[in-house]
């Protein structure tokens, strides 16, 4: 893997020169940094979420939490409908939410953007276990997912070492450049969507990230997950994005994920807080709230129906997910067609 994957610049010898970061995210579409974050800060986090991962069942029984061992025999993701149960209870978490405005990375995104910012309401834990690789995040662009602006910008935080193996973000320089959306298709994996295939052979960057690093890139940025192919850790990490105060924000940035598949509220997540600071901070900062594009989303979808009817199995996969999350939708109604199908010309 090593072999096929390039390193990472890392940015931390122009962490106080703004105008130098402005430059080289303009032209990279990325910056890396050592420790930009506390990993004392992070290791407490990480102690959080897992001890509710343990007592969702996901860890081994009789080992540290901290070690993230998984049970193999509960994997599952984004899109199964098991999945949520533990999902939610990490989501609830307020140091989950409250991380994503810790100043060392806000200061920094003010740097990037050169005017105060928004940490988008929409935080992201993705939790992913060993030995699911048909299930890995595929190459594709952010934007496609929360829309908004383009100078919109990810954050990616492994809450614990993540090398190669353990499966961190990896991205393509420069691809950001065009300053367009590239084609998305069918996929699985978080999202569902991926770029035309002549995209994903492009020469590609990575690092093995140690707790504290964060790697920050722009929304059209071309970007994946490597495969977690360790025996049987799971992997934690934090998705943060941030904007110009200024700049639009897509309605559905200002939901919890997940919520358009598996609902839950705001009152629900602040619901065992012990602060309220961060209660529904954005009302006061988000300037302009622009529709959600589902045009990506249902063009990838029809792509998926179309290739369930042709006997391809994560398509299937897909729709049998549709069907159980949300029977009485059009989507959901769409693929228990198809599935009823494939089922009488078998």
């Amino acid at each position: 893997m090593s072999k096929q994957l390039g390193e990472f610049k890392v940015s931390n010898d122009i962490l106080l020169d703004d105008e130098a970061l402005q430059d080289r995210i303009k032209k990279d579409g990325y910056l890396f940094f050592k420790k930009l974050q506390d990993p004392d800060k992070l290791r407490n986090l990480r102690k959080d979420m897992l001890e509710v991962i343990g007592n969702g069942g996901w860890l081994e029984p009789n080992t540290d939490p901290i070690d993230g061992i998984a049970d193999i025999s509960k994997r599952c993701t984004e899109g199964d409908p098991e999945y949520p149960a533990v999902y939610h209870e990490v989501y609830k978490l307020e140091s989950v939410h409250r991380a994503g405005h810790w100043h060392s990375v806000v200061d920094t995104m003010e740097k990037i953007v050169g005017e105060p910012v928004l940490p988008q309401p929409q935080k992201i834990v993705r939790l992913w276990f060993p030995q699911f690789t048909d299930h890995t995040t595929p190459a594709h662009q952010d934007f496609v997912h929360f829309q908004g602006d383009y100078e919109t910008y990810t954050c990616w935080t492994p809450v614990g070492d993540c090398p190669k193996e353990l499966g961190g973000l990896a991205l393509v320089p420069g691809s950001h450049k065009a300053r367009t959306v590239y084609d998305h298709h069918f996929s699985l994996g978080a999202g569902a969507l991926t770029v035309d295939e002549k995209r994903r052979d492009a020469t590609w960057l990575t690092t093995d990230y140690e707790i504290g690093d964060c790697l920050i890139f722009h929304s059209l940025t071309l970007h994946k997950a490597l495969p977690n192919v360790t025996p049987n850790k799971l992997r934690v990490s934090l998705d943060n994005r941030y904007q110009a105060i200024t700049s639009p924000i897509a309605e559905h940035m200002l939901q919890p994920h997940m919520a358009l598949l598996n609902p839950i509220t705001w009152d629900q997540i602040y619901a065992n807080w012990k602060t309220d600071d961060l209660k529904y901070y954005w009302e006061k900062l988000v300037t302009e709230i622009v529709p959600r594009d589902t045009t990506y989303a249902d063009r990838g979808f029809a792509e998926g129906l179309d290739l369930a009817k042709q006997g391809d199995p994560k398509a299937i996969l897909q729709m049998k997910r549709a069907v159980i999350r949300q029977p009485e939708s059009e989507a959901g109604k769409a693929a228990a067609k198809v599935l009823q199908e494939i089922e009488s010309n078998s």
